[in-house]
């Protein structure tokens, strides 16, 4: 049917489309955010409690899932049924997965008028059939935001936790944290709390920045030196700290970003030069021009390219985050980094 973004989805949902949505990513605030007004459509406050189920696809067999979606709601006009853990699909056998494929195909032929079947889903395999008959014949709901949609996100979610935030503070917020909403409303929910007034970019350095990036850029100085050992070490302490891996990538992330952009400022660029080109803080800026011309340009790509991967692998079905970081490090502080 079609690919939306989770913005776009309200607009689909008020044109009465979404007999059967999907819901693909990993982001749990956009997950709920979603999940929630689908439901908020389609089924009245009062008839909830009986009109809206969550099954489990690990669970529950398909032919029952699919039944209950052919079976009128009592008390109700439409009824939501959230399948949790769909793409479970993928890792039956090949004959049961087939079996299950031809029944949702033939269900999505002619869908129940009654029911809205909402199928979360956090990464498919886009060249297996299940897929391929979703975005054919599903809504799929892409559960990401690009860097802008992020921060017109954080301004909204501040002002559900009764807060304002102005524009710089909210770009700077949605960039570091990578534009992970559900990240973007934690800190959002410290920086609420932390101000009387509007949030500022000033209380995003002080709150945000410099507790996340901080540890990156004495990771950035062992990663440049090729300190494995010391990384390794630094690594672990991070994790056994609480830190978590997707955090660390995405801080990562944002790092080589801004050393790739630093790497196109003079090597003599002073901090405060630096900081108005990189919208960082002038001894982070100076920082990252000092680092920035330490590692080959080439180097910083593949790095970039090294991150999406270890992030890809973190986001699959079966992830050892410890491993992970492990190999996504010594990738880093190898030759060809």
């Amino acid at each position: 049917m079609a690919t939306v973004t989770a913005e776009k989805l309200i607009e689909r949902l008020a044109q009465g489309k979404g007999a059967v949505v999907v819901l693909q990513g990993t982001d749990p605030y956009l997950r709920d955010m979603c999940r929630g007004k689908i439901v908020e459509v389609y089924v009245p406050e009062a008839a909830r409690e009986w009109a809206v189920a969550r099954v489990s696809a690990r669970e529950m067999g398909w032919n029952e899932i699919l039944q209950r979606a052919e079976t009128m709601p009592m008390l109700a006009p439409r009824q939501v049924i959230i399948v949790e853990d769909a793409e479970s699909v993928e890792r039956l056998g090949e004959k049961s997965r087939e079996e299950v494929v031809a029944a949702l195909e033939k269900y999505l032929e002619s869908p129940a008028p009654f029911t809205v079947l909402l199928l979360e889903i956090a990464e498919a395999d886009r060249r297996l059939r299940f897929y391929k008959m979703l975005s054919e014949k599903a809504l799929i709901v892409e559960l990401t935001t690009g860097n802008e949609s992020a921060a017109t996100l954080a301004a909204q979610m501040a002002k559900e936790l009764g807060a304002e935030i102005d524009r710089e503070a909210a770009a700077m917020l949605a960039e570091i944290l990578n534009g992970e909403p559900a990240r973007i409303h934690i800190e959002l929910e410290k920086l609420a709390t932390y101000t009387t007034g509007r949030i500022t970019a000033a209380d995003v350095e002080t709150l945000v920045v410099a507790a996340r990036k901080n540890t990156v850029w004495q990771l950035a100085e062992m990663l440049a030196n090729r300190k494995r050992a010391a990384a390794f070490a630094f690594l672990d302490n991070l994790l056994r700290e609480g830190e978590q891996p997707a955090g660390i990538i995405g801080a990562l992330g944002w790092m080589y970003r801004k050393l790739i952009e630093a790497r196109e400022l003079p090597a003599h660029t002073n901090g405060f030069q630096a900081a108005r080109q990189l919208g960082m803080r002038p001894e982070a800026a100076e920082t990252a021009v000092r680092q920035a011309h330490r590692i080959p340009k080439k180097d910083l790509l593949a790095g970039l390219v090294a991150l999406s991967e270890a992030d890809s692998r973190l986001k699959s079905a079966n992830p050892d985050p410890r491993a992970t970081m492990e190999f996504l490090v010594a990738q880093l502080t190898s030759s060809a980094a």
